[in-house]
C-alpha cells in the first residue's frame, strides 16, 4: 500500500498544503551523506537513536569501522532525505558535521554542528550555529567547505515570516540564511540572510565555484505561490549576496513539494543542475543556469515516478542520479552525459529495492562517480559503471 500511495503522489503533483508538507517519517530513518575524503576514504554520517554517527569504509562501502557518536549526549535529530545530517572535509584532515535538531514545537529546529581535528576519533560538543533562537523553522542545514577552508552552512529560516505574522502581514514561504566560520568551526559569524520567500522544506544545493566561493540553488516562491528556483553566490567578504530566480516554469503550488534541487559546477564555471517540477506532468528537468534567465540546454531528464535527482560533473562527463518509484518498489536510476550536458544517454537502473530508500547522492573519486544509497536493509554504494 505505501508503494502505491507514494507512485499516485509522483504521477500527480507534490503535496499541496498551506504549510509544511508532511510529518517525520514513522519509518527507520533512511537519510544519511557520505563523502569520500582527500585520500580516496567513504565516510558516512546518519543518525540514530539519538546520536549523528560517523563511519567509515577503506573498501568502497563493502565493510565499515565500527560507528563513532558525533554528539556525545544525545538530541532529536532530522533524518529525513531532503533534511538529513550533512558531511564536510577541511583541507588539513578537519571532519565537519551539521545537522537539523527538532525542538517542541512542530516543524522548528535549531542547526548543530561538531568538528573532529583527529580523524574522527573524538568530536567537540555541538554548538548552535545561528544567534536566533526563536523556537520557529531553522532546519534543512547544508555544509560546504570554501577554497579557503571556510565552512559554510545555509539554512531555511522562518524568522521573517514569524515577524510578518505578529505584525499582521502576509508572508509567503520561509528564508535562506547562512553563516561561516573562519576558525575551522571553532565558532560562527552572525548569520545573514540570503533571501526571502524560499519554500519551505525543499533542500539547499550548494556546490563549489572555480574561485574558491560557494553558491547556493533553491527553491524560491515567486509572486502568488510560483515554486521556482533560485541561485546565488554566498558572499563572505562583507559584502551582499544576491539570489537571482533561475527557472521559469511558472509552478504554481500552495505548499512545499518536499523536492529540493540539485547544483554540481564545472572547473569552468558552467552551473549544471536539476530540479523537480510537476507544471503539468511531474518532471526532473536538467539544465545549465544562467541567473535571470532561462536555463540553457534544458530537458526532461526523467518522468512520471521520478524524484530526489542528483547531479554530479567531471570535465565534459555529467551524471544524473534520480529514485525511480512503481508499485513493485524503487529502481535507482541513472544518465550520463559525455559532451557536458548537451545530449544524455538512455536511463539505466543501477539497482532496485522493495524496501524504503533514501535520497541518492552522486560522489566523485578520481575521476569516477559512485551512488550512495541508504535503504531500510543497509547501506549501498554503487559504481556507475555498474552493470544492471
Amino acid at each position: 500500500m505505501r508503494r502505491l500511495l507514494i507512485l499516485l503522489l509522483c504521477l500527480a503533483v507534490a503535496p499541496v498544503l498551506a504549510h509544511e508538507p508532511m510529518a517525520m517519517s514513522k519509518e527507520p530513518p533512511l537519510g544519511a551523506s557520505a563523502a569520500f575524503d582527500a585520500q580516496g576514504r567513504l565516510w558516512v554520517a546518519d543518525a540514530a537513536d539519538g546520536h549523528v554517527r560517523l563511519r567509515h569504509s577503506d573498501d568502497l562501502g563493502k565493510t565499515f569501522s565500527a560507528p563513532v557518536p558525533v554528539n556525545a549526549t544525545p538530541e532529536p535529530i532530522y533524518a529525513e532525505g531532503e533534511n538529513r545530517p550533512k558531511l564536510a572535509f577541511g583541507p588539513k584532515g578537519e571532519i565537519y558535521v551539521s545537522w537539523s535538531q527538532p525542538r517542541a514545537k512542530p516543524w522548528t529546529g535549531f542547526v548543530r554542528f561538531a568538528r573532529s581535528l583527529d580523524g574522527g576519533a573524538h568530536f567537540s560538543a555541538p554548538l548552535t550555529v545561528h544567534h536566533d533562537r526563536a523556537e520557529i523553522t531553522h532546519r534543512f542545514d547544508a555544509l560546504a567547505v570554501g577554497g579557503k577552508g571556510r565552512v559554510v552552512l545555509a539554512w531555511i529560516d522562518k524568522r521573517d515570516q514569524a515577524a510578518a505574522e505578529a505584525a499582521g502581514k502576509p508572508y509567503l514561504g520561509a528564508a535562506v540564511y547562512y553563516a561561516w566560520s573562519d576558525d575551522r568551526g571553532a565558532s560562527f559569524v552572525r548569520e545573514r540572510k540570503l533571501a526571502a520567500h524560499s519554500c519551505e522544506c525543499c533542500r539547499i544545493a550548494l556546490s563549489h565555484t572555480p574561485q574558491g566561493d560557494i553558491a547556493a540553488f533553491f527553491r524560491a516562491v515567486y509572486g502568488d505561490n510560483i515554486r521556482d528556483h533560485a541561485f546565488a553566490v554566498l558572499r563572505t567578504d562583507g559584502g551582499a549576496s544576491h539570489a537571482e530566480r533561475a527557472t521559469f516554469s511558472d509552478w504554481h503550488i500552495a505548499g512545499c513539494p518536499h523536492h529540493g534541487p540539485g547544483l554540481a559546477i564545472a572547473a569552468d564555471g558552467t552551473r549544471h543542475a536539476v530540479w523537480y517540477e510537476a507544471n503539468g506532468k511531474p518532471t526532473i528537468w536538467y539544465g545549465q543556469l544562467q541567473p535571470g534567465q532561462h536555463a540553457a540546454h534544458a530537458q526532461a531528464i526523467a518522468g512520471a515516478g521520478a524524484s530526489h535527482a542528483d547531479i554530479a560533473v567531471d570535465g565534459n562527463t555529467v551524471w544524473v542520479a534520480w529514485n525511480q518509484v512503481d508499485a513493485k518498489g524503487d529502481a535507482l536510476m541513472l544518465r550520463r552525459s559525455d559532451d557536458g550536458g548537451l545530449q544524455f544517454g538512455p536511463p539505466r537502473a543501477l539497482a532496485t529495492s522493495a524496501a524504503a530508500v533514501g535520497s541518492p547522492q552522486l560522489l566523485l573519486r578520481n575521476g569516477r562517480a559512485y551512488v550512495a544509497w541508504n535503504t531500510a536493509t543497509g547501506f549501498r554504494l554503487l559504481p556507475t559503471g555498474e552493470t544492471p
